[in-house]
């Protein structure tokens, strides 16, 4: 098969979902070209939102977040994996009770949407996700429900979160111990599954191939897309090095410095 070029692999675009830490920002800190890239989007009549794996924080936050870094968007404009779980907990498990190990936000995001959280009584299902609240109470519980029979979800897989000092335990670090004390593994949500590409298309009525999945993890934000009938393209800003690339079954359709160096190709498309 021969190699698209960058050109190639952006022409077709209708939309961009762009992971958030480690490709638009890290931190509190927005990454230079960021708004750039989404100025040259909006110019070339294509469309972005934003969609990222950390399910610590809901969308109207994230909204916030991104509106001190001068990006004005809307709630609409950004999905979070726990956006996914709800929209799985309803299809599959509907009335079912939950215990969610989640910070406050997260909770009260589910209760929004209806979704029956219980704290002391055995649940039908435990949901676990980037708890920066967590405590040992927390792990306790969650780990005596499963052993009890209770059905074991993830927002999303993610080790590590990046941050501007460096890296912290994500919910995929949380799962692995948890999956050591009960040996029982979680069924992740979020992305790379097909649950994430699937509710953007619902929500979009973009195809999968008019949608490029835009991110700095290989495993999560490329592997969307090349999994998934989209368009995987990487960023070197984040996590993942050029020498990681050499190991990885995941090939980017395109790999790119920054949103700053897509912005530039988008000119001359």
């Amino acid at each position: 098969m021969t190699e698209r070029s960058k050109e190639d692999v952006l022409r077709d675009i209708k939309l961009f979902v762009l992971d958030m830490d480690g490709t638009f920002y890290l931190g509190d800190q927005i990454i230079d070209g960021s708004l750039e890239f989404l100025e040259q989007v909006r110019k070339s009549g294509r469309k972005f939102m934003f969609f990222t794996n950390n399910s610590s924080k809901t969308p109207e936050i994230y909204v916030e977040k991104l509106s001190r870094m001068r990006c004005r968007i809307g709630p609409g404009d950004v999905m979070t994996s726990g956006d996914v779980t709800i929209r799985f907990l309803k299809t599959h498990y509907p009335e079912k009770t939950v215990y969610l190990m989640g910070t406050a936000a997260l909770r009260d995001d589910f209760l929004r949407q209806k979704i029956r959280l219980t704290e002391d009584q055995q649940p039908d299902v435990v949901v676990v996700s980037f708890d920066m609240e967590l405590t040992y109470k927390k792990l306790e519980r969650v780990c005596t429900f499963i052993r009890n029979g209770a059905v074991f979800l993830a927002t999303h897989l993610d080790i590590n979160c990046p941050t501007e000092t460096g890296f912290i335990p994500d919910c995929g670090a949380f799962c692995a111990a948890i999956s050591l004390s009960t040996g029982k593994e979680p069924r992740y949500l979020g992305k790379p599954f097909a649950d994430t590409p699937d509710m953007i298309v619902s929500a979009t009525g973009f195809a999968k191939e008019e949608i490029a999945f835009v991110g700095d993890r290989l495993y999560t934000d490329v592997a969307t897309g090349v999994k998934n009938g989209a368009t995987g393209i990487l960023v070197l800003s984040g996590e993942t090095k050029p020498e990681d690339l050499e190991d990885s079954d995941i090939k980017p359709d395109a790999i790119f410095l920054n949103l700053g160096e897509m912005a530039l190709y988008l000119q001359n498309i």
